[in-house]
């Protein structure tokens, strides 16, 4: 839930994670960081051909950052929305060792979203993507996408699963939790990390991964609902 005013920093030069593939049964309770992607057993290519056009359901576009100009449409397909944007790096929630007010200027003690016990999500180890806060511009609720949801995060060629975690600005669009970035092997750094551009998010319409911090279940029914999604378009 942040407010970012500084220009995030290329990651160019971060080092990327290993690659091999992940079983949708993987990291069942969310509590470790996620290996690197693939995830489930859906290609990026397979994914990346269902979303070559956009048909706009936003009424306006997106920024990535304070400072750019907003170009970012969110785009409707046959049971998911999706956009393509940068990543900024989510760290709020839970404090940690990775994600606190030293090593985030903008860390917030509290997301959107909570787990099944009350608590705030944990960014560096739960993979979950940030959706703007409603407003004139696109209201997420009204396509149906909810706290929980599932989105298939695709970058370099790679596929990770996460949730809807945390609502960010209201004109502002691409930032995903620490855990995200680090299994697409894009630098988790909260003040220096994320990348430019190149990352699509796919977030599939009514669903729900109970409970939230259960990082195997949103890998398991986004591999499901991922297949439904090449199916339907």
């Amino acid at each position: 839930m942040r407010t970012r005013t500084l220009t995030l920093a290329a990651a160019a030069g971060a080092a990327l994670l290993a690659t091999a593939a992940l079983p949708a049964t993987a990291s069942p309770s969310g509590t470790k960081s996620p290996a690197s992607a693939q995830e489930g057993s859906v290609s990026a290519a397979s994914l990346l051909a269902k979303v070559t056009s956009c048909s706009q359901i936003s009424n306006g576009k997106y920024k990535t950052d304070d400072e750019t100009s907003a170009t970012i449409p969110v785009c409707g397909k046959n049971g998911a929305v999706f956009w393509k944007a940068d990543m900024d790096i989510d760290c709020d929630g839970q404090v940690t060792g990775k994600c606190n007010g030293n090593t985030d200027p903008w860390f917030q003690d509290d997301t959107a979203f909570h787990q099944s016990d009350g608590k705030p999500l944990r960014a560096d180890s739960l993979p979950y993507v940030v959706v703007p806060s409603s407003s004139s511009i696109w209201k997420y609720t009204s396509a149906g996408i909810k706290g929980g949801g599932v989105v298939a995060v695709i970058y370099n060629n790679k596929v990770e699963y996460a949730v809807v975690g945390d609502t960010g600005p209201t004109n502002i669009i691409g930032e995903a939790s620490y855990a995200t970035a680090q299994a697409l092997g894009i630098d988790p750094d909260p003040e220096t990390g994320g990348t430019d551009s190149g990352v699509t998010y796919i977030l599939f319409k009514n669903s729900q991964v109970s409970p939230i911090e259960s990082h195997g279940a949103a890998v398991s029914l986004g591999d499901s609902l991922a297949k439904q999604f090449l199916q339907s378009n």
